[in-house]
């Protein structure tokens, strides 16, 4: 038996335990994983702070002498000084579509959402009463906590379910979330690709989710011979019909490499840009190629990214009663993941199944390209097939036959 001494061993995704002997020369993969989320780069979350604010009565006639002087104490007492609640980004689910009727009623009741991220802090009251799976890949809790920078897990899945000031665009779905990356003491949220491809197969075999939503990414070498285990993962799950949302990148401008983040690179995933309030592509959202990195060409619907969603300055929770705005493509990927939710409720028959193939993937990513302002017709590398809009979206999921 020959030696191991010139080849890597590579954990398979399903089992860690199980270890795939690799040529070198195939795992150039492993070194260019950027395993941090994305859309923490190159913009910095920033605090919400509670506005004050002064009531003033005016009077008139002849009380206005008195009342002015009372007044007057009144106001220097501090007695009508109030905290006015923190501002919200209601543009952006405006934006994106969710105020259209269709959408009336949708809550995301019963749709099954999957959450890789850094972990959740419950501890902002817009989470009372919230009940999530949770699964801790970094520590050993059993009960929820965000390792990240800044909370960036519970940022997310404050878009998605928050139950006050600015209600989650899918409040009800079941949540699964999985603390997978860490703050690394730089300001990044990092993890080992091995770690969040574990992750992904937790949403898939544990929590058998209907959805899987990472706001996370690692970079694409050109020439790959293999594929990294995030991406194989991600393979398999959308190919048993798991429906895969997953950030475009944050690479954008001089330094763009000109491919979305791995996962978002698998062809069923839906991979997701950010725009600015008016619809413009966000300028660090990252470019995509229509190329795979082993020099195959994409085909609609799986250009790259496919859709773009509100990802600038988008304000959601924070740790204890604090609201942050942040920007970039893990924001908008929760858009994203949040009009699915609505549209799995609304079209129950879309969701995976033990019999699920990914055909139902295909079609629902052609409705989506359909659902564009120009009908899917036009593909740009960086706003994809156009600016996503929910309401259109599921209009036209519910014109779809049958699937698997």
């Amino acid at each position: 038996m020959g030696s191991l001494d010139s080849v890597e061993l590579l954990p398979e995704p399903d089992d860690s335990r199980i270890l795939s002997a690799i040529d070198p020369s195939a795992v150039g993969f492993q070194d260019d994983w950027r395993a941090e989320v994305t859309g923490w780069a190159p913009a910095m979350p920033k605090p919400i702070k509670r506005v004050r604010g002064r009531k003033f009565i005016v009077t008139n006639g002849i009380l206005f002498a008195i009342l002015a002087v009372l007044m007057l104490w009144v106001w220097q007492s501090g007695y009508l000084i109030v905290d006015l609640p923190p501002a919200k980004s209601e543009w952006a689910a405006e934006q994106a579509g969710f105020s259209d009727e269709s959408l009336d009623g949708l809550t995301g009741n019963g749709v099954r959402v999957c959450i890789v991220d850094t972990g959740i802090d419950l501890s902002n009251p817009a989470f009372n009463g919230i009940e999530i799976t949770f699964k801790d890949m970094i520590g050993d809790s059993s009960t929820p906590v965000d390792y990240g920078y800044l909370a960036h897990g519970t940022l997310m899945a404050g878009l998605l379910i928050a139950q006050s000031h600015q209600i989650g665009m899918a409040p009800n779905i079941e949540l699964g979330m999985v603390a997978a990356l860490g703050d690394d003491g730089t300001g990044k949220n990092t993890a080992d690709e091995s770690d969040v491809a574990q992750a992904i197969n937790w949403c898939i075999e544990t929590y058998s989710a209907d959805i899987i939503s990472l706001s996370l990414g690692g970079t694409q070498t050109d020439g790959m011979m293999r594929e990294g285990a995030s991406a194989s993962v991600t393979r398999k799950a959308v190919d048993m019909g798991i429906y895969v949302i997953a950030a475009a990148g944050n690479d954008g401008g001089a330094d763009d490499d000109g491919r979305v983040s791995v996962p978002s690179n698998v062809a069923r995933a839906i991979s997701v840009g950010a725009s600015t309030r008016g619809g413009e592509v966000w300028e660090n959202s990252s470019l995509g190629s229509q190329t795979t990195t082993s020099g195959e060409q994409r085909s609609h619907p799986n250009l790259k990214p496919e859709i773009i969603a509100p990802g600038d300055g988008i304000i959601s929770t924070g740790r204890g009663d604090t609201w942050y705005s942040s920007s970039g493509t893990s924001d908008a990927t929760v858009f994203v993941t949040a009009a699915l939710a609505l549209i799995l409720e609304d079209q129950p028959r879309m969701k995976p199944n033990s019999m699920s193939d990914g055909s139902c993937i295909d079609s629902v990513k052609e409705a989506l390209r359909i659902s564009t302002e120009f009908g899917g017709q036009v593909h740009d590398n960086k706003s994809g097939y156009g600016q996503l809009d929910a309401g259109s979206w599921l209009s036209t999921v519910r014109t779809l036959p049958n699937c698997q």
